[in-house]
């Protein structure tokens, strides 16, 4: 059930969806645009390098000030390692290619001068009740370079009871021994890159790993009581067909994982230079790939999953569906997550942090990033201060996208604005997608539909301020 803004129960929304048969080609054309997924509002694009390292450690030392820990509220911890032995050609994240495992030497030394220069402002002993190791890969380090860094996180920051502690593992780079050495070190949840099974498709992006040699891994985690097991999956690949996508959905489904990412592969060789590397002719057209999409809706139902919304399922009994049951749900840099709306740390070359009203993010090359920090100085390049309006469209956007409802009051009585005032223009824009039955409106609500979950970030777009403005959206992954 969820709790409205007097605490009176209603049922969630529903988010069962319709056969994707069921989606005009109108539908699919009018809506086969660029878009952001909002793992934050403002999206990252709209960060500035006028932001300040002043700004950050102002937010630092705000957050700080009243509690002898290092803040009152919980911390999230993210840590970036970008190094990986091969690249992916369907990858958009910052990354060093190379086979030379002597690079992380240098780079575990500078993490451990940036959560020195970090403490300075934040103080030692803060709470984290979420930390994540991200990529690149961090599996790429070894067990003796993975040990070392968790004695350095842990000497810094103090792990809340029931913390998370989550990495993100490629299934070519670990064995049974090394997820053993992960469970020891006291990480509970790990995420395997999947994207897809099919060997021709797995050759088309340079990313080749059997379906048995991951299953061996699944089975291995299980027995060694990690909490959780991601997978993460991507449908648009070159090749990739409907008939071909069902045949690793099966597969997914057998393993069992207790979440499943699910993401639309954004298109963006412009930006990414390994995806220039794709044969564009080779990806699937619109319309198969909004079938993917239904399919795999359709066939981790059927396999227990709860769909969680745009791009995550989990198990009925896993702690992102009951987050989504209860009206719980968060969104955040690393997508869905059961976490409440709370500071984020970001530790690595490129990481994005959030703290307080601001966002952050760090150098974006090795050399820039190394630079400042011999200089003494956080590697903060750039960021976003946000404004009033940022904040009431950032909750607005969220309430879209984690729960499928908006109420207005709640963002009336949190505010302190007049909701069908303030945004008059984007309730007259909603009544366009109401009539192509994305949503329903009702007096004091908007309402996701069956429907609209296809195409949740275009609701979610109408309440964006900047994208409204310049209207420019080449820089984002299609909606479809």
């Amino acid at each position: 059930m969820v709790q409205n803004i007097q605490g009176r129960a209603r049922p969630a929304p529903e988010t069962s969806l319709p056969a994707a048969a069921c989606i005009s080609e109108e539908l699919l054309r009018r809506f086969d645009v660029s878009g952001p997924r909002y793992t934050s509002y403002p999206t990252a694009d709209r960060f500035v390098e006028a932001f300040t390292l002043e700004q950050y450690q102002q937010a630092l030392a705000q957050r700080s000030g009243g509690s002898q820990i290092g803040g009152n509220t919980p911390l999230s911890l993210y840590i970036h390692i970008p190094f990986c032995e091969s690249v992916c050609y369907y990858c958009a994240c910052n990354k060093v290619i190379t086979k030379h495992h002597d690079r992380a030497t240098e780079y575990l030394q500078a993490l451990v001068t940036e959560m020195d220069l970090t403490l300075e402002h934040l103080g030692r002993g803060a709470a984290v009740s979420q930390l994540h190791l991200g990529g690149g890969s961090p599996t790429f380090l070894s067990d003796a370079e993975l040990s070392q860094l968790m004695a350095d996180l842990l000497e810094r920051f103090r792990l809340a009871p029931g913390a998370e502690v989550s990495i993100e593992v490629d299934p070519r780079t670990v064995t049974n021994e090394r997820l053993a050495h992960l469970r020891q070190l006291g990480f509970n949840r790990l995420s395997f890159g999947v994207q897809d099974f099919d060997p021709e498709v797995q050759k088309a992006v340079h990313r080749q790993q059997s379906y048995e040699s991951v299953e061996a891994l699944m089975t291995a985690a299980r027995t060694l009581g990690f909490e959780s097991t991601n997978v993460d999956l991507i449908y648009g690949l070159p090749l990739q067909t409907p008939e071909s996508f069902a045949r690793t959905i099966a597969q997914v489904g057998a393993l069992k994982p207790d979440r499943i990412a699910l993401y639309g592969y954004a298109h963006l060789p412009q930006r990414f230079k390994p995806q220039r590397r794709i044969n564009e002719a080779e990806l699937p057209v619109a319309g198969d790939k909004v079938t993917m999409l239904a399919a795999a809706i359709s066939g981790f139902e059927q396999h227990g999953y709860s769909y969680i919304g745009m791009d995550h399922f989990a198990l009925a009994t896993d702690s992102l569906a009951v987050a989504k049951r209860q009206g719980r749900l968060h969104r955040n840099f690393q997508g869905y997550s059961t976490q409440p709306d709370c500071d984020l740390i970001a530790l690595g070359v490129s990481a994005i942090g959030r703290v307080g009203a601001s966002y952050s993010q760090n150098a974006k090359t090795l050399d820039e990033y190394y630079d400042s920090l011999r200089q003494g100085q956080l590697p903060i390049q750039r960021g976003l201060a946000l404004t009033r309006d940022d904040i009431v469209r950032r909750a607005v956007i969220m309430a879209l996208m984690c729960q499928g409802r908006l109420e207005f009051e709640s963002i009336e009585l949190a505010h302190l604005v007049d909701f069908e005032s303030y945004f008059r223009p984007e309730l007259e824009r909603m009544r366009g997608l109401a009539e192509q039955g994305l949503v329903t409106l009702e007096p004091g609500a908007i309402q996701v539909t069956a429907m609209g979950w296809y195409f949740v970030r275009a609701v979610a777009m109408v309440f964006d301020r900047y994208l409204q403005a310049d209207r420019s959206r080449e820089r984002f992954s299609r909606i479809i």
